[in-house]
Order: C-alpha cells, then sequence, then structure tokens
C-alpha cells in the first residue's frame, strides 16, 4: 500500500518506484489467490502471478487504447479491480453458495 499512497500523494521518493510496482504485482496476486482457494498452493502462486501481470497488462493497454494513460489512474484501477477480487470470496459465502451447499 505503501507504493501506491506515494502514488496517490505525488511524494517525489527514490522509494516511490520500487514500492509502486511490488504494489501493481502483489495486490492483484493476492487477491487472485483468495480467489483460487481450489487449486494446490503451487499451482495457486503461478496461477495468481501470471494473472496479476496479465491485469496488469490489460488495465495498461485499455487505459492507452482510450487515451486515459496516468501512473495515478492505472494505480487507482488496480487498487479496484484486486478490491473487487478480494470481496469476491466473501460475496460468495455471504449469499450462502458454498461448496457444501451446491453437492447433493
Amino acid at each position: 500500500m505503501a507504493g501506491a499512497a506515494l502514488v496517490l500523494a505525488n511524494i517525489s521518493s527514490p522509494l516511490r518506484a520500487p514500492f509502486t510496482f511490488f504494489f501493481l504485482i502483489v495486490a492483484p496476486g493476492a487477491a487472485l489467490a483468495s480467489t483460487l482457494r481450489s487449486l494446490d498452493p503451487l499451482s495457486r502462486v503461478v496461477v495468481a502471478a501470471v494473472g496479476s501481470i496479465v491485469l496488469d497488462l490489460l488495465v495498461g493497454q485499455v487505459m492507452l487504447m482510450l487515451h486515459q494513460w496516468s501512473i495515478r489512474g492505472g494505480v487507482v484501477v488496480i487498487a479496484a479491480l484486486s478490491a473487487a477480487m478480494f470481496l469476491l470470496p466473501l460475496a460468495r459465502r455471504g449469499y450462502g453458495v458454498t461448496a457444501r451447499r451446491r453437492d447433493p
């Protein structure tokens, strides 16, 4: 979150780039990993890492295509998508859709 805070606050620091890069890779990766609980741990890490990179690239491509590219905008979009993916398993449990109830 430090990387996102440094970008959104427009603070000039030598740690801004590495922290932001770390945020852009880890936030979507952790969110994807939380939604992939049915996979074994190694598969979950690999799929989450690849999915994180794919999500970052897709967000960048869409923002460039729409001529809306900005560093702040990219960080905000990634943070919003990551938060939505973190909340997805909670929403599934909240509506009562669990593996136990689906199996007869």
